[in-house]
C-alpha cells in the first residue's frame, strides 16, 4: 500500500505549510501532490513557491497562480508580483492543468477547480450535474488513449473552495464515483482555522479488489505567527487577512 498527501491553496502561508509538512513526515509519507494556489492572500508567496518545488512530485496550476501573471492594478497583486520575481512567475505560469494517479485499480484525477477552467468554481453543494462535470474530459485535461480510452476517472480531487469534504456522486447508470476536496492549507473557509490536507492510500500496481481510502487531516499551527509576519512585511489588506486567519472564514 502507498500513501499520497494531497494539499492545496497554501496562499503564501508558510507557517501553515510547514506544520502540514511536519505532519506528513511524521506519518512517513513520501509522495506529495499540490493542487495549486501557492500564492495570493498571504505574506510569504516566494517562500511557499520554493518549498513546494522542493517537496512535491506534482503540482497543478491554481487560479491565483495563473491570475498573478496578468498586469496588476491593485496593491495586493503588485505586492505579490514584486516578491515572486520573474523566475517564480514563469514557474507558476508553466504548471500543468491537471494530474492523474492510479491506485488500487482506480483512476484519480487531480485538478484545482474544475475540468473546464482554474476559474470555474464548483461548491460543495453544487448540483449533481456540476459535480459530475468534474469527471469529464476536456481539452485542458486531455482525452485518454490506450487502456483508458473510453473511461472517465473513478475519483476526482480538487481544491479552490477551501472547504474539505468527501462524497459519492452517482452516475445516471447508478455507478458511484468518489469526489473529494482537500480544503486549504493556508486559508480554510469552513470555520476551523487549522490547515487542511488529504491522504489517499492504495496499491500502485493493484486492482480494484485492493483497499482504497481517503482521509481528511486537520493540522493546528501558529496563526498569530503568520499574522505577525504579515504585519512585519506590511501585507496589503491586512485587516481582512487577520480576520480570515483567526476565524477560518472568508470575509
Amino acid at each position: 500500500m502507498a500513501k499520497v498527501a494531497i494539499l492545496s491553496d497554501i496562499h503564501g502561508n508558510l507557517p501553515a505549510l510547514e506544520a502540514v509538512i511536519k505532519d506528513i513526515r511524521r506519518r512517513k509519507i513520501k509522495r506529495i501532490v499540490c493542487l495549486g494556489d501557492l500564492v495570493g492572500k498571504g505574506p510569504q508567496p516566494a517562500e511557499v513557491v520554493d518549498r513546494i518545488r522542493e517537496i512535491c512530485e506534482l503540482t497543478v496550476q491554481g487560479n491565483w497562480d495563473l491570475g498573478i501573471q496578468e498586469p496588476q492594478v491593485k496593491d495586493a497583486g503588485l505586492w505579490q508580483q514584486e516578491r515572486l520575481g520573474e523566475e517564480r512567475l514563469r514557474y507558476l505560469k508553466d504548471l500543468p492543468f491537471s494530474a492523474d494517479l492510479h491506485l488500487s485499480g482506480r483512476w484519480l484525477r487531480l485538478l484545482h477547480a474544475s475540468s473546464k477552467s482554474v476559474y470555474h468554481r464548483i461548491p460543495r453543494k453544487a448540483s449533481k450535474k456540476e459535480r459530475l462535470s468534474l469527471f469529464q474530459h476536456t481539452e485542458l485535461t486531455g482525452f485518454p488513449e490506450g487502456e483508458f480510452e473510453g473511461r472517465t476517472p473513478d475519483v476526482v480531487g480538487y481544491g479552490d473552495i477551501h472547504v474539505p469534504f468527501v462524497q459519492t456522486v452517482k452516475t445516471k447508470e447508478g455507478h458511484g464515483l468518489l469526489l473529494f476536496n482537500t480544503g486549504s492549507v493556508g486559508a480554510p473557509y469552513d470555520g476551523i482555522p487549522q490547515a487542511s490536507y488529504t491522504i489517499v492510500e492504495g496499491k500502485p500496481d493493484g486492482g480494484a479488489d485492493e483497499p482504497f481510502s481517503i482521509q481528511m487531516v486537520r493540522v493546528p499551527y501558529n496563526v498569530e505567527q503568520v499574522i505577525a509576519i504579515a504585519e512585519q512585511v506590511q501585507l496589503p489588506n491586512l485587516e481582512r487577512f487577520r480576520y480570515e486567519m483567526r476565524t477560518g472564514l472568508e470575509q
